[in-house]
Order: structure tokens, then C-alpha cells, then sequence
């Protein structure tokens, strides 16, 4: 399990989402997203510098990264990361207005 500190709120309130929209359809599925998330998250956790650095105009965004959801690839996870610590921002699906959201 996850160190609370590594998911924002934020992130959480995304994950909970996510699992209730493919739930929707699929609720086996459903049931491997927030293991899927967990076990990406202590990859980045163990090597921080994994995923790519995305350019973002607004300037409190710099330096954050993203690395697909192992397994659901669509969901990508974008976090920051000091020396000390990883922290996951946000999960959202890759065909969202992903500049609007992050202004």
C-alpha cells in the first residue's frame, strides 16, 4: 500500500473516479486499476526520474512528469519529485484536455 503522502488528493479523488467510469462497464477491470496505480507509483517511488518531463506553460508546473498506469497505458500519471520525496498530482486519462486541466 501506498504511503498517503504519495497521492495528492487530487490524484485520489481521480483514481476513485477512474475505477467508478470503467466500473461502469467492466467492474474486473475496475478491480486491477488502483493495484495497477499502486505498483507504478512504487516504481516511481524507487526510480523517480522513470517518467518524462512534460512542458507545461504555467510556471508552479515545472518539472513534472508523467508515466503511463503500468497496464492501463491511456492513464497517465503525473507527479513531481524532490530528493526526498514523489508526489503523484493527478491520473487522467491521455485523450483529456490535458492543458485546460493543468492552467
Amino acid at each position: 500500500m501506498l504511503s498517503p503522502s504519495v497521492l495528492s488528493p487530487q490524484a485520489w479523488q481521480d483514481a476513485l473516479d477512474i475505477v467508478r467510469y470503467i466500473a461502469s462497464d467492466n467492474p474486473d477491470v475496475a478491480a486491477r486499476f488502483v493495484p495497477a496505480v499502486e505498483a507504478t507509483c512504487a516504481q516511481l517511488v524507487a526510480l523517480p526520474g522513470m517518467g518524462s518531463v512534460r512542458n507545461f506553460v504555467h510556471e508552479g508546473l515545472q518539472g513534472v512528469r508523467v508515466m503511463p498506469v503500468t497496464g492501463f497505458e491511456h492513464y497517465l500519471i503525473f507527479y513531481s519529485t524532490t530528493r526526498e520525496h514523489v508526489r503523484v498530482l493527478r491520473i487522467l486519462h491521455a485523450a483529456r484536455d490535458l492543458p485546460s486541466i493543468f492552467e
